[in-house]
């Protein structure tokens, strides 16, 4: 079907440098971008993630937070060699 669309200037480089570099007609090229943008238009959006923050209070008095990477890992052995003990 032919039809007349207005471009923008920059629109209407970019299409045209797009097809001399593909080797395919400007045509073929603009076809090929409106079908590409109206599926993306058909897709649904994701919303975006939000995290709500919680404020968890002071740490306790004798809890040192620069260490806590290791009272996890003491943790995690110590769950871990429960789990292994019931097992058993």
């Amino acid at each position: 079907m032919r039809t007349t669309v207005t471009l923008d200037d920059a629109l209407w480089r970019s299409l045209r440098e797009r097809a001399r570099r593909s080797g395919r007609s400007f045509k073929e090229v603009v076809n090929e971008a409106i079908a590409v943008g109206l599926r993306e238009l058909e897709r649904p959006r994701q919303r975006r993630y939000r995290l709500r923050h919680a404020h968890l209070g002071r740490p306790r008095a004798g809890v040192d937070l620069d260490r806590a990477l290791a009272v996890a890992d003491a943790l995690a052995d110590e769950a871990t060699a429960h789990e292994l003990e019931r097992g058993r």
